[in-house]
């Protein structure tokens, strides 16, 4: 299978540079009008129109090879098997360690004592479940 993916995969790159190539040397619709004043742009290689439809049919042909090999490069990556449904399970959770304080991540200092710190604890509910709720 990856022999398969990795051919498709060169072939959409080939048709992609070509079709690139190809587009770059076609000429626009107002280089038509230079044509007709007599500036030499009928004598080409693949006669006054042979260029515009060899070049145009070869780009069309590319694009469609390119959009083929782009579904099958979706169909392909979507149809192999999964083992987890997501990114993140597979991922362990560390906790980074944290300095006592600021001092501890300069070199060559020692990091003070830590001490206990007192957390307020809330006040208990009583037994009954009730909660009175203060009136102004």
């Amino acid at each position: 299978m990856n022999i398969l993916l990795t051919a498709v995969l060169a072939v959409q790159m080939l048709s992609a540079l070509g079709m690139i190539g190809l587009i770059l040397v076609q000429h626009g619709k107002g280089a038509d009008m230079g044509a007709a004043f007599g500036s030499g742009g009928s004598g080409s290689l693949f006669g006054a129109s042979g260029s515009a439809n060899f070049l145009s049919r070869t780009t069309g042909i590319l694009a469609a090879l390119f959009f083929a090999c782009t579904l099958m490069l979706a169909y392909f990556g979507n149809a192999q098997p999964r083992t987890s449904s997501s990114v993140l399970e597979g991922a362990a959770v560390i906790a980074p360690a944290i300095p006592a304080s600021g001092a501890a991540q300069i070199p060559g200092n020692t990091a003070p004592a830590t001490t206990a710190v007192e957390v307020p604890v809330p006040p208990a509910i009583p037994a009954s479940g009730a909660v009175q709720i203060p009136t102004k």
